[in-house]
């Protein structure tokens, strides 16, 4: 029996209705390892959907997720943008330099530029998830029922992120992280807190305060992920080995799912894909050694086959 096959089995002791996720940060071109993400998704989406069940296949694109530092393949203009969400600063052009134009006449982002392309190649497979931004959803204040839990309550957050993960979090930590007087999430202090407002004072010394109903900042990590499995209504989530760890982001996600009143999804964890002396591929990683481009042909001609030849039933 294909693995994929005993996840579904996994799945119809949960309902029969079922949302897929998958999250890829759009911080530099998309590899291999990216492709595997999707298909791992999408191959449990189409099992639960032979073994009778509503499946459908999502793709978080994590686009509020900020831009950690000047890339390689970035020209260093780009040092302004450190901190600030990747779906809200413009996109390089071809030298690298920030296309300004492009930006403000079409609302041409960074994490744009490097996901149409990936998404074109999924369509060339017939793999095409829907969407869901997460910078839009932060916006619509769909995050705002989590943040309000956790901002109410932050010791119970720390309580559950120190003992699982057996680290402890800075004394100033804080369960949000606004946007500071010129766009970044980095070097904020929080100097208050009543909701729907987190007080915070810049590293330019400039003080405000973040509207988590208006999404002006974000949720860190560990509680951004469990965040979205309640209103996405994620129901399976496949990730990588990193995640899947002892302490790792779903141990402590699935305990903070509860805190904000909904059930973890039914995990997978996967292995990285790795090539021989060059170590591993890692879903986050964004030096592409192995670029999606560079392998596509051949990847989507094997898939290809493999879906619709050798294996027509899967369809």
């Amino acid at each position: 029996m294909h693995w994929s096959d005993v996840m579904a089995q996994r799945l119809a002791q949960r309902g029969d209705k079922h949302i897929v996720a998958t999250g890829i940060t759009p911080s530099g071109e998309f590899h291999i390892g990216h492709l595997r993400e999707i298909l791992t998704g999408d191959m449990i989406a189409r099992a639960a959907r032979r073994a009778g069940m509503d499946a459908e296949l999502v793709f978080v694109i994590d686009n509020a997720d900020p831009l950690r530092k000047v890339y390689p393949f970035l020209d260093p203009s780009y040092e302004a943008f450190i901190g600030h969400q990747l779906g809200s600063i413009p996109a390089p052009d071809q030298e690298g330099k920030p296309d300004w134009k492009r930006f403000n006449e079409e609302g041409w982002t960074y994490g744009d530029h490097f996901l149409t392309p990936f998404l074109e190649a999924l369509k060339r497979i017939g793999v095409e998830p829907r969407l869901l931004p997460n910078l839009e959803a932060y916006q619509a204040g769909k995050f705002s029922h989590a943040a309000r839990v956790a901002c109410d309550d932050p010791a119970a957050v720390r309580e559950i992120i120190e003992r699982v993960s057996s680290r402890e979090l800075p004394e100033d930590w804080f369960p949000w992280q606004p946007l500071d007087s010129k766009g970044s999430l980095d070097g904020v202090a929080i100097t208050g807190y009543e909701y729907p407002h987190v007080h915070w004072t810049d590293a330019h010394g400039v003080s405000g305060s973040s509207n988590i109903e208006k999404g002006e900042g974000k949720l860190p990590w560990r509680l951004d992920w469990p965040a979205k499995w309640g209103f996405n209504g994620i129901t399976c989530e496949p990730f990588g080995k990193d995640h899947g760890a002892a302490g790792g982001s779903y141990d402590t996600g699935k305990e903070i799912a509860v805190l904000f009143g909904h059930e973890p999804p039914a995990p997978l964890t996967y292995e990285w894909i790795s090539l021989r002396g060059k170590g591993p591929c890692r879903p986050r990683q964004v030096t592409p050694w192995v670029p999606l481009k560079r392998c596509a042909w051949f990847l989507l001609k094997f898939f290809d086959f493999w879906w619709r030849i050798l294996s027509p039933a899967r369809l």
